[in-house]
Formats: C-alpha cells, sequence, structure tokens
C-alpha cells in the first residue's frame, strides 16, 4: 500500500489523499512529528512534506508532479479517472497558483495552532512560531492581525467571486473532477479556518462536492473537527 508521510498543516499532502481518494486507491496516512528527523534519515532524504512511497519504494515528493501522472502512477482501473485536464487549463491553473503563492503561505502559517501535531504540543508550536518568525519577518500573531489585507490580495488575485460562480454553474472546474479539484480544494479549504473570514458560499458547496467525490475529509488534522 502507497504510503504518505506528511506534516499535518501541509496543504500539498490534502492534494494527494484527494486524489488517491477519487482514484479509490488505499493510501496508509504517516503524519510526522513535528521533531521526528528520524522518519527523514530512514527514508533517506531531507525534511520535507508531502513524502510519498509508493508500493515498489519508489519516493515521490513534488505533489504537482504525482497529480500530473497519478493515471500512470496508478494504472489500475478505477470508478474514477481524474487524469481528465488538458494541458492548457493546467498549466493556466498552475500558473495562477505559483503566482498567489507568496500569500497563500502567509495566509496559511497562523493556522498552525489548528492543527494536531503544533497546536496540541507547546514545544513544537514554539518552535514553528520561531521559524516563521524567520521566515516572514511578523509574530504568528502580527501574520493573524494582517489575515484580512492577505485575504483580500489573495481574493483579488483569484479573481474569487467569479471562481465561485463558475465552480457553482460547472461543478467542478473542468465540469469533472479532475486533478484540478483535487489541487484547488486541497489549498482553498484551510482559509474556512481564519476568524472573521468568509468563502463565498458556492465556494463552500464547492469544496463539500470534492469531498463528497474523493470520499475525503480535508479537516482530518484539526482539532476543532
Amino acid at each position: 500500500m502507497p504510503t504518505l508521510y506528511h506534516f499535518t498543516t501541509d496543504p500539498k499532502a490534502q492534494r494527494l489523499r484527494l486524489a488517491f481518494g477519487a482514484k479509490q486507491v488505499p493510501l496508509k496516512l504517516k503524519p510526522v512529528g513535528w521533531f521526528d528527523d528520524e522518519t527523514f534519515f530512514d527514508l533517506g532524504i531531507a525534511r520535507q512534506s508531502p513524502v510519498m512511497r509508493l508500493a515498489d519504494g519508489t519516493l515521490l515528493t513534488d505533489s504537482v508532479a504525482v497529480l500530473s501522472e497519478i493515471d500512470r502512477l496508478l494504472p489500475a482501473e478505477p470508478l474514477l479517472r481524474i487524469g481528465v485536464i488538458d494541458n492548457a487549463a493546467w498549466s493556466a491553473l498552475l500558473e495562477w497558483r505559483n503566482k498567489v503563492d507568496a500569500v497563500l503561505e502567509r495566509l496559511y502559517a497562523p493556522l498552525a495552532a489548528g492543527f494536531r501535531g503544533i497546536g496540541d504540543d507547546a514545544d513544537a508550536l514554539a518552535d514553528f512560531k520561531a521559524g516563521a518568525r524567520h521566515r516572514f519577518g511578523l509574530t504568528l500573531e502580527e501574520l493573524a492581525n494582517d489575515r484580512y489585507d492577505g485575504f483580500g490580495q489573495f481574493s483579488k488575485l483569484s479573481r474569487l467571486p467569479e471562481l465561485a460562480r463558475h465552480l457553482a454553474h460547472e461543478r467542478f472546474y473542468i465540469g469533472r473532477l479532475s486533478i484540478a479539484d483535487c489541487l484547488l480544494a486541497a489549498d482553498l479549504y484551510p482559509l474556512q479556518m481564519h476568524d472573521g473570514i468568509n468563502l463565498p458560499v458556492d465556494l463552500l458547496y464547492y469544496l463539500r462536492r470534492v469531498e463528497e467525490a474523493c470520499q475525503i475529509e480535508l479537516n482530518h488534522d484539526w482539532l476543532a473537527r
């Protein structure tokens, strides 16, 4: 059985959970403790998340590459094939994701305290806070206070109301479940955790549709689930 090693705060791991769920391929989840360097030593790779270990021992660390190759990696005939998006649409989605990456990372950081393995471990949370301060030049509290401006910037870059209307009309990004939805839903879902930030209602319905289609709960590692 394939195994997914991941930090609980990592949306990239959620992308793969959705993809394997859509394929109806069992996936063993291995959340990695914040101070667990031994697991990465045993895997023979640098500390990172996610790490996918296939049944033959192959290690994959690029979630976008895994999504792009999902039908080749999982050739067993499933009830649902999700590698149906054309290259132009997939490239456009990845271009958007790269454009908003820095904004999303700043929005994700203050949410860490809401995840199992960070929020329920004082030492892990303190270490995460120190790392965030070094990375962003701001405390988690300052990043949290900046969430409204950050979300406003993200919404503008993403044309979020238009995206929500598109998804309401088409139900999925290209009209049927695809790898695009595995990426989009995983990356947008955590934003709900921010106090005072309200995603468009149509987008909330979309996120639930993706969860149901993939038979995956994206709040799996949330402390308040």
